[in-house]
């Protein structure tokens, strides 16, 4: 061994010990991130596995609390993302290059990404209108999915690797779903923990509601990322990738735990998604199996149904949370948004206006159209819908082709797509936490394919089903 190398290690040692003495927890988040850090570099598909896995469990934890600034799901992109860069700037060096290609839906998220963060910015400016930091916030939502898109297409290339990413989905969701049946059924110190952790700006009022908010925080984000992942375990039943126990047993427990965040708007979401599975799978079946386990959900879960159902007796014959976001529209967003030509150009990025009266100190707009329009626009309404339709596009080409996983990826995404496209009437659930970072890597899983091959071509996507014949 060469005593340069030696030296290294020895002063390595030396250090790391010194540190471990003086600081033990820094020493051991240092080591941690350094193992991830060499995993990634070994094995580039371990920074996909650990975005999926961990963020939806972390995802609800609010920005500053774990750590300054940032969500710990945050933290944990912009680690595995410079770990990635890293090795691709290090490949860079030893001549390793590849011809960046764009496909349309990469096209379309990048358009709609532009017109929900850059141009509202430029337009604003040129209409003297005042950027505060809250519409610099929001300008970067949209590019945080972006990320997520870009580090599972740059580390996922195999149809085995699309398969742990399914099946890693499907595992993080089952935790998302159990703490939400606990969080209503207020088993042990469920509440007791996600009030310490998982209140929405602190406001641990929010957990008084029987709503499974779960990890994320957030009931109708718990309910979009379980229905996308019930959509991902019919699909692997339907082409019999799996075992088919913990399949079923899955779909039904995502399906409970979708009841269990008493939203309309979520149970909603559920028919939606059972009539698409049904569709895509040319088949009635789930359907059957979707009504036994709602009437199995209903009957344990009547209480919470019960008391949100309570809402149809109030003198207006509405839930109070249906004519308050009606309210709330008609007294701070439309009269705004549907003045002069705002409509056309957008307000300003910030979804959100301060209000004292409100517990949390804002009121958010409870409409996704509305927020397309208020942000950005007719422009940013429009990139909508061509990212909607790029994205169905892809999703039911993969789903018409064999059943193997990508067939898999396939019809989750057109899954997902739907039934977000219909839920957006109610709040801008392509932005919600959590389930939009679970959507964004279905969409980038659907591009594997392009991706197989150094060219990109067609014959990568050939590659890869037979990847995915070989070994399901």
């Amino acid at each position: 061994m060469q005593p340069r190398l030696l030296a290294g290690l020895g002063i390595t040692v030396v250090g790391g010990a010194f540190l471990v003495s003086t600081a033990p927890i820094p020493a051991l988040l240092l080591f941690v991130v350094a193992g991830v850090v060499a995993a990634i570099v070994i094995r580039p598909a371990f920074a996909t596995y650990l975005l999926i896995t961990v963020t939806p469990l972390v995802v609800g934890i609010d920005r500053g609390s774990a750590l300054p600034i940032v969500r710990p799901n945050e933290a944990l992109s912009l680690l595995v993302g410079a770990a990635l860069f890293g090795r691709a700037v290090w490949r860079l060096r030893t001549g390793n290059r590849r011809r960046l290609r764009l496909n349309q839906l990469e096209k379309s998220i990048l358009i709609f990404t532009v017109a929900a963060s850059v141009l509202p910015l430029m337009i604003m400016l040129a209409r003297h209108r005042p950027v505060s930091g809250d519409d610099l916030i929001y300008a970067l939502v949209l590019w945080k999915y972006v990320g997520a898109y870009v580090i599972v297409s740059a580390s996922i290339k195999t149809a085995a690797e699309v398969r742990r990413c399914l099946f890693l989905s499907l595992g993080a969701a089952a935790v998302v779903a159990v703490v939400a049946i606990l969080q209503v059924g207020g088993v042990g110190p469920v509440r007791s923990l996600l009030a310490a952790y998982y209140a929405p700006l602190g406001y641990v009022g929010a957990l008084a509601d029987a709503r499974g908010s779960s990890t994320l925080a957030l009931p109708a984000a718990t309910g979009d990322l379980l229905i996308y992942n019930l959509g991902i375990a019919a699909a692997l039943l339907s082409t019999r990738i799996g075992s088919r126990r913990l399949l079923l047993g899955a779909a039904v427990l995502f399906g409970v735990g979708v009841l269990a965040t008493a939203e309309f708007s979520c149970a909603l979401g559920l028919i939606i998604a059972v009539v698409i599975i049904c569709v895509v799978n040319r088949s009635a079946r789930f359907a059957y199996m979707a009504g036994a386990v709602a009437v199995l959900g209903g009957l344990g879960l009547q209480s919470v149904i019960a008391k949100r159902l309570s809402g149809f007796h109030s003198a207006q014959g509405l839930p109070t949370s249906w004519t308050g976001r009606l309210h709330n529209l008609q007294s701070y967003f439309w009269p705004e948004l549907f003045h002069g030509w705002n409509s056309v150009l957008g307000v300003r990025l910030s979804a959100r206006v301060p209000v004292a009266s409100q517990a949390r100190g804002y009121v958010w707009i409870e409409s996704g159209y509305t927020w397309l329009l208020w942000g950005g626009g007719l422009p940013l309404f429009i990139a909508f819908f061509f990212l909607l339709y790029a994205g169905l596009r892809r999703g039911t080409r993969l789903a018409a082709g064999p059943p193997d996983v990508m067939g898999v990826v396939g019809r989750g995404l057109v899954v997902a797509l739907g039934v977000m496209a219909v839920l957006m009437f109610f709040d801008p659930h392509l932005t919600y936490r959590g389930s939009a970072d679970s959507l964004f890597v279905l969409m980038a899983l659907s591009a594997v394919p392009g991706r197989a091959s150094p060219t990109g071509s067609a014959v990568g996507g050939a590659e890869l089903r037979s990847q995915s014949r070989g070994r399901t």
